[in-house]
This record gives C-alpha cells, sequence and structure tokens, in this order.
C-alpha cells in the first residue's frame, strides 16, 4: 500500500493550468478526463466507507478529495503515457498477478476493503492503480539499467512526469482547484495568497 500511496505522491510535480471546458475535469494532450470519471470514483470511495470502520482512519473529504482522485487520474495516464514513449506496457496476468500479491499482503479478500479505503482508492479504479504501480516498477527498472541510483529515482521519474505533462499539455478544471508553482500541487483557488489580491 505505501507504494500506491508514493504514485499519487507523485503526482504533486504534475503541472497544471486552468480549464474551462464543460463536463472535462482535466485534459492530458487529447486525453479527457470526465467529471463523471472523478466523480464516479469519489461517489466509490464514499460508499466502500460505510462498510468498513472508519473511526481510526484519517480519511480525505470534501475538496481534498475530489483533488486527490483527480491526481490519480491524471498521473495514471501520464505514466501510461512515459510507457508508451519507451515501449512499455502491461499485460492482464501481470495485473492479476499484482493484485493477488496485495491482496495477500494486506491479509486476505475480507481485508482489501479496508485496505483500499484506507489507501483512498475506489474499488472500481483498484487494476487501474495496479496498472500505474507495474508501469512504475518498469519505469524503475529502465532508468536503473541506464545508470540512475536509487537515491535518486524518485526524483527521476519526477522530472519524466513533469516533462511528459508539458510535452503533452495539461488541463484542469478550476473547480477542481489551480496549479499552484510555488508547492508544485493542484491547490485550493483561494489558497494562492497574493496571486488572487483583489484590485482596486
Amino acid at each position: 500500500m505505501k507504494k500506491i500511496l508514493a504514485l499519487v505522491a507523485v503526482a504533486t510535480t504534475l503541472l497544471l493550468t486552468g480549464c474551462s471546458q464543460v463536463g472535462s475535469a482535466a485534459t492530458i494532450g487529447s486525453t479527457k478526463i470526465t467529471q463523471a470519471t472523478v466523480q464516479g470514483s469519489i461517489d466509490a470511495i464514499l460508499a466502500a466507507r460505510q462498510g468498513v470502520d472508519t473511526s481510526q482512519m484519517q480519511l480525505e473529504t470534501g475538496e481534498i478529495l475530489n483533488r486527490s482522485q483527480l491526481r490519480f487520474h491524471l498521473l495514471t495516464v501520464l505514466l501510461l503515457e512515459v510507457g508508451k514513449e519507451i515501449k512499455l506496457s502491461v499485460s492482464k496476468a501481470e495485473i492479476d498477478t499484482r493484485r493477488q500479491g496485495i491482496i495477500d499482503q494486506v491479509g486476505g479478500q475480507e481485508a482489501l476493503p479496508n485496505a483500499l479505503v484506507g489507501a483512498g482508492i475506489a474499488p472500481n479504479d483498484f487494476d487501474k492503480y495496479i496498472e500505474a504501480i507495474l508501469i512504475s516498477d518498469k519505469i524503475t527498472q529502465t532508468l536503473t539499467a541506464a545508470g540512475v541510483t536509487e537515491a535518486d529515482m524518485g526524483a527521476q521519474i519526477s522530472k519524466i512526469v513533469v516533462a511528459k505533462a508539458k510535452e503533452l499539455g495539461v488541463t484542469v478544471n478550476p473547480r477542481y482547484g489551480k496549479w499552484d508553482a510555488t508547492v508544485a500541487d493542484v491547490v485550493a483557488s483561494d489558497a494562492a495568497g497574493t496571486a488572487v489580491t483583489p484590485t482596486e
């Protein structure tokens, strides 16, 4: 689960700007992430929380949950695009094997719903998360073979993802927040400080 959460953290390096397209949460090049897709993930997460004990969990809510789910969908698209560029792909068999490995790791199928809720993963997005993890692993293997050290790996992957975002062009609907270059993240629209100081 730590690796899954680490993937989400990589998304904070994405270059995002405003987007005015109706129905679109974000676009990456010609790929559109609809608001319905993001909302579907949010609704599935909220529904899954009803079936587990969340009293000891620190769970995302409201706008924070909205942004984190958009980050996931953006990052997945960008990682897959990076994979395509260096001719990496993931098979269904690989996804099935990794899924079973995660299920075993968290304590079996019965423990999976609790683990997914704790990690902020919609059940219907589980395979997509696994695909992103596998692509990330393969990118890591490729970089390792190219001589990138483990200490530099995180920064190098972030650099590659940012470059891909710039190459494709990423836009984000303002309802999910805005890009704040000072913290390299999608932040609440009212969190830009002096950048939103009203004029006379």
